[in-house]
């Protein structure tokens, strides 16, 4: 577990800032992965072929590689990174 401390040269409370700063950043990453999700599901439904599948063959380079192709392979990463902050963001917690 990883600990963060905070200190700031303003008598203002700083946890208010925190939490909102945090809280707007994790609705950016949700919009971001609804877009991302949408995204994937236009190029399922152009190649017919779900993203799974999609990454499994390109994995075993049965594609020739285009722009579309990596565009797919893209945002399919891109997914997993906003998985990853958003699991990262929903796990802070403070602790006073």
């Amino acid at each position: 577990m990883a600990e963060l401390i905070l200190v700031s040269s303003r008598p203002a409370p700083l946890r208010p800032v925190v939490e909102a700063a945090l809280a707007n950043e994790l609705r950016l990453l949700e919009a971001g992965i609804r877009r991302t999700e949408r995204r994937l599901r236009e190029f399922e439904a152009t190649h017919r072929m779900s993203t799974r599948e999609f990454v499994r063959r390109f994995e075993n380079d049965e594609f020739g590689e285009t722009l579309e192709l990596a565009e797919w392979i893209g945002e399919y990463c891109l997914l997993q990174r906003l998985h990853e902050k958003t699991e990262t963001l929903r796990g802070v917690c403070f602790a006073n």
